[in-house]
């Protein structure tokens, strides 16, 4: 009865380890649009540098996401995610320095890191544990969404508090409104040194390598399907906040409506699980999720102001069923933990490149029209093509791909 015990105990601590490092994934991100405008005239960014700005963390996870394998097979998962805690630690505590220069190095570094975290995290659920991916996966999404929520609604509430400790009206304060964000992910990464196993010699050990996976139809579509809808969630991220303070808002509830937003989707991420669990697949859920982000963005963008918090809710609601729904899917359409691994590496990394062209298309589109009504047309046209790709991701198959082992 001892070895059980033991084995639940570890099982415990390791999940409670996860959901910690899934709510510093998002801070970074959610934490800049509800204090843009004040970051842009305090650094002179100019519109372009702004656009840029939000469109950082896609096009991170994107470039460096594919590392993580190789990392991984190098010094193991657990040290690698702890190596990646400190280093996100490190970025977001960079952004305390209120210049241009130092909040795009800060924001860099933070989502370099974030990015490998990204596609290591969905491998090592699948690998300890196998049975239960789906509730994993929806408790670290709901993490992240937590995390997400709370950055969101707390910043610029800190940023005001701050500026008024420090008699500057805010001109220095949004920046240690965004260094506030490190002490979660600090705390993340001495929680994580519990996981940490024994030290042991890399020579000479076989791993195994997967091959095939980038010619398989099935990893393309669970790819685009990421991809579209994590677009959708970082024009959401970028600049909810911003367009509802365009049309009125002020900068403290415009911040609460996308952390209201955020906050529906960890209860999104923790309830979906059980639906998926009484699905024969997530075709139609895929494709439901999807219809109800593009009825919920019209809503925010051109519905009366006093109806926002409902709109806010429905866009958490579908925007975390459609990310957990992306994020399960690699672990369903594996079958072990490698091909999930280089699953997630291929999906997070491609994904998220094309993501990284959803808020910088948005911020031009804005700036160049002054219009929300093109920004209405790009999402719509997103979420049409991100269900197509949900659909096809959803049917019950594994991708097709075949595993050789090699020695490191």
């Amino acid at each position: 009865m001892t070895e059980p015990h033991h084995s639940r105990t570890h099982s415990l601590a390791l999940a409670v380890s996860l959901v910690l490092i899934a709510f510093s994934l998002r801070t970074p991100i959610t934490s800049v649009g509800p204090i843009l405008l004040e970051a842009v005239r305090a650094t002179h960014l100019t519109p372009a540098g702004a656009s840029m700005l939000t469109t950082l963390p896609s096009l991170c996870f994107g470039l460096f996401g594919p590392l993580a394998p190789m990392l991984s097979r190098r010094v193991g998962s657990e040290r690698a995610l702890l190596a990646l805690l400190v280093l996100v630690t490190a970025g977001i505590a960079l952004r305390a320095v209120p210049s241009w220069q130092m909040l795009y190095v800060g924001q860099v570094v933070a989502c370099f890191s974030i990015g490998l975290m990204n596609v290591l995290l969905p491998g090592v659920v699948k690998r300890d544990f196998p049975q239960h991916v789906a509730l994993m996966t929806g408790l670290y999404s709901a993490s992240m969404a937590v995390g997400a929520a709370a950055a969101a609604g707390a910043t610029a509430p800190v940023a005001n508090a701050t500026g008024r400790l420090l008699g500057d009206a805010g001109g220095t304060a949004w920046a240690w409104a965004l260094a506030l964000w490190a002490l979660p992910a600090a705390l993340a990464a001495l929680m994580w040194l519990r996981q940490l196993p024994p030290v042991e010699t890399q020579a000479g050990r076989s791993a195994p390598v997967v091959r095939g996976l980038w010619r398989d139809p099935l990893a393309w579509q669970i790819t685009l399907f990421m991809g579209l809808q994590s677009s959708l969630a970082y024009i959401v991220f970028g600049w909810l906040a911003t367009v509802l303070r365009m049309r009125g808002m002020s900068a403290v509830d415009a911040g609460l409506m996308l952390s209201l937003s955020v906050i529906a989707q960890a209860a999104a991420s923790l309830l979906l699980p059980f639906l998926i669990a009484r699905l024969p697949d997530q075709r139609v859920v895929n494709v439901i999720a999807l219809m109800l982000v593009a009825v919920s963005l019209m809503g925010c963008f051109f519905a009366p102001l006093s109806t926002m918090w409902g709109w806010t809710l429905l866009l958490g609601l579908a925007q975390g069923g459609a990310f957990t729904l992306a994020l399960t899917v690699i672990g369903l359409r594996s079958y072990d933990s490698h091909v999930a691994a280089q699953l997630s590496s291929m999906v997070q990394g491609v994904g998220y490149l094309i993501a990284a062209t959803g808020p910088f298309i948005a911020g031009s589109l804005m700036h160049s029209t002054g219009s929300l009504h093109s920004l209405a047309v790009l999402c719509v046209a997103v979420c049409a093509m991100s269900a197509w790709f949900g659909y096809a991701a959803g049917r019950r198959e594994h991708v097709n791909v075949r595993i050789e082992l090699t020695t490191v």
